[in-house]
């Protein structure tokens, strides 16, 4: 278990059952690995929102509105008609670069895991994007910037200046 799961079960504690993935066609599906921390994220909480506001993208989550698999197609298709238009940020000026989505939020904003040519899964960083051409580079895996957000450590100026809950409220996605 890594040191930023160990921190969201402090911040909120394990929702009951694990959620079982057969992580070998979810990334067959994706045509890509995913990172370690991201799948114990997915195996302990699941498809959930925290603080009413971050969603964390689930492959098949029961909630299909948060569904990781849909969201990766879609925003792959978005992303590419954005940048006839707009500039990439430069982090994604390596030729190969790409971006996942692992999680979105109430006002639509994203966040992304950064794969770049050579890096291995457990290597990606978070890149938060705000609807436009604002984005912004994390240093860090999605587990760690979760948990680093919520306890304030670490802070966006694109998610909402709401976001994190003084007490932090943590739900399980279901089925709608």
């Amino acid at each position: 278990m890594t040191n930023a799961l160990t921190r969201l079960l402090e911040i909120a504690p394990a929702p009951g059952q694990p959620r079982h993935k057969d992580w070998v066609e979810v990334e067959r599906t994706l045509a890509v690995e995913l990172p370690d921390d991201y799948k114990e994220l997915i195996g302990v909480y699941g498809g959930s929102n925290w603080d009413d506001y971050l969603y964390v993208l689930e492959p098949d989550c029961p909630n299909r509105h948060y569904d990781l698999l849909k969201w990766a197609k879609y925003q792959f298709e978005d992303l590419v008609d954005l940048w006839r238009v707009e500039k990439k940020p430069a982090e994604l000026d390596t030729e190969g670069s790409v971006v996942i989505p692992w999680a979105t939020t109430d006002n639509g904003e994203c966040l992304y895991w950064l794969v770049l040519p050579g890096l291995e899964p457990n290597e990606w960083t978070v890149m938060v994007n705000e609807v436009s051409d604002r984005w912004e580079h994390y240093p860090v895996s999605c587990s760690e910037f979760l948990a680093s957000v919520l306890t304030g450590e670490l802070q966006s100026n694109i998610l909402s200046s709401l976001f994190p809950l003084a007490t932090h409220e943590f739900r399980r996605l279901g089925a709608v």
